[in-house]
């Protein structure tokens, strides 16, 4: 692992995001798959990438 930023890939953004989901932390997950997203050049890729880590706000049900 590398100590600065600006060096990290989408693939590390992207094994982050799934330890974050892991974790049990979904909007971490999903804010580090959004940089993974963003640091892929294929389109589709990052669809992908975005679909596997939806916005937790956007989804989330509410409950009484």
């Amino acid at each position: 692992m590398t100590s600065d930023p600006a060096d990290l890939t989408a693939a590390d953004h992207l094994d982050a995001a799934r330890e974050m989901a892991a974790a049990n932390r979904p909007l971490l997950a999903h804010l580090l798959a959004e940089e993974a997203a963003r640091r892929t050049t294929d389109p589709a890729t990052a669809a992908g990438i975005r679909a596997a880590f939806p916005d937790p706000v956007l989804t989330r049900e509410e409950t009484d």
